[in-house]
């Protein structure tokens, strides 16, 4: 359990106007001479992205060893995404130290703090394949679909749920295309209208950060003219990233805008939906874009990851929490993390996450505190962390159900190895000691379930998901 955990500690957040304003990014000796003017424009911000070590080493210069750079490229080398920063997180990044830094430990790994998989860790780890009935539409609960429609983003996450198609390929993944696509878009509306049980659509990708102006008109208006669209949510880390976009792009948030308001006069909701998981990821630049969609009466709220030495403590989540508030930016969902390739690192267990849950509720108002979920394994959808059917703190195992996402299904989700004693561990390298532990869970939460199945896609190496016959 993280040190902090248990402590209750004042949280002491800046009052409206006081996020840091000061020209942060001129310690990254490249950047020296780049004035607020420059670096707060949305097209300097994209030219100047990271794509890979070399660049990265040449930006930030002697402010780190060639030995942290090695270590970049040895993480790299195993990671299923590609790297891509923005200048504002790398200039918000302590580079002085690097390996402790919440920023850097979200989106570039470092080989020597990797750790093995998790058995049961999978490439497409909530199954949103297997819920697709056209290409990058997902329709697992009743009323809500998932419209991907685009598959690159203004960074690339280390815990991204989508590592199967997000980004480039890289060493391990060859990704699924999902790219911007008038085809598939089209296949993907047709299905919506056609379903009329479909009220809300989540429009993601990717990131609808990088969709043009027009795009983001075509895709709100088609999906504000059915009839049976009551919502629609357009998800983007933008606001977290490159929150600048918001002030200069004015034709991309002229179009958001203006799909808000059509929404308005026909009594329908269009929100966005955010994802900030650190107090430093707020700014000056954060608060100035927050508070222009504030005032087009756009609604934001936020989806943050729960990741060990990034945001598992109360403190710095209590902190997170309050920061948003402040911007009005209303905290929706906290997930512990998926269980994602590479990332074994920043998971938390169950019972972490259970605890920092009941710290942090009623140190804030109800209706600001975040529902703390589990997205659960093989495509049950977001469950209440506390709503498992078993959970044996031995193992790591915990088993959920979704009777009204698919009945008659259990869900498995494992604790990081880490966190079990060594016996444990070693028996879960054994494949009959690991079925074993896997048959008593599921036997605990329900009865006697056949095996869990093994997902077709070759990187995958086990599908939590458990039918019920």
């Amino acid at each position: 359990m993280h040190p902090s955990l248990m402590k209750s500690i004042p949280v002491a957040v800046p009052s409206a106007g006081k996020f840091t304003r000061d020209l942060f990014w001129q310690a990254i000796p490249a950047w020296r001479d780049v004035s607020e003017n420059t670096f707060c424009d949305s097209i300097w911000q994209e030219q100047n992205a990271i794509h890979n070590s070399f660049t990265l080493k040449k930006i930030v210069g002697d402010l780190v060893s060639r030995d942290f750079i090695e270590d970049v490229e040895a993480g790299l080398l195993r990671a299923p995404m590609a790297v891509r920063l923005s200048p504002y997180l790398v200039g918000l990044i302590n580079w002085s130290n690097p390996y402790d830094d919440p920023l850097r430990r979200q989106f570039l790994p470092v080989g020597s703090a990797l750790e093995p998989d998790h058995p049961f860790v999978t490439l497409d780890p909530v199954n949103e394949l297997g819920d697709s009935p056209t290409p990058g539409l997902t329709h697992r609960y009743h009323d809500r679909a998932l419209f991907l429609v685009t598959d690159v983003c203004p960074v690339y996450c280390r815990f991204c749920t989508r590592s199967y198609a997000v980004g480039t390929d890289t060493p391990g993944v060859t990704k699924v295309s999902l790219g911007v696509n008038d085809n598939r878009w089209e296949a993907a509306l047709r299905y919506i209208t056609e379903r009329v049980e479909l009220e809300d659509i989540i429009v993601s990708g990717g990131d609808v950060y990088r969709l043009r102006p027009e795009h983001i008109q075509t895709i709100g208006n088609r999906l504000l003219n059915i009839d049976h669209v009551r919502r629609i949510r357009f998800a983007t880390k933008g606001p977290a990233v490159q929150p600048m976009k918001i002030l200069t792009d004015t034709a991309w948030t002229n179009a958001l805008s203006s799909v808000v308001e059509s929404g308005r006069k026909l009594r329908k909701e269009v929100s966005v939906h955010t994802h900030f998981n650190h107090p430093r990821e707020i700014t000056g630049i954060t608060e100035d874009a927050m508070h222009l969609l504030f005032d087009r009466g756009v609604i934001v709220r936020n989806l943050s990851v729960i990741m060990r030495g990034v945001n598992d403590d109360v403190a710095t989540h209590s902190k997170l929490v309050r920061c948003l508030t402040h911007l009005n930016i209303r905290p929706y969902y906290a997930y512990i993390s998926d269980l994602v390739s590479g990332i074994e690192d920043l998971r938390t267990s169950v019972a972490d996450t259970l605890m920092l849950e009941k710290w942090v509720r009623g140190s804030i108002s109800g209706h600001n505190t975040p529902t703390f979920v589990l997205d659960a394994p093989g495509g049950g959808g977001k469950r209440d962390i506390h709503s498992y059917e078993h959970y044996d703190r031995e193992t790591g195992i915990s088993v959920y159900s979704a009777p009204s996402v698919k009945p008659g299904a259990l869900f498995m989700y494992g604790d990081p190895l880490r966190t079990l004693a060594p016996e444990i561990r070693q028996a879960w390298t054994d494949p009959v000691q690991r079925s074993e532990m896997i048959r008593v869970a599921i036997e605990a939460a329900g009865g006697m379930k056949r095996s869990a199945t093994t997902n077709n896609t070759a990187e995958c190496k086990h599908q939590p998901g458990v039918q019920n016959h």
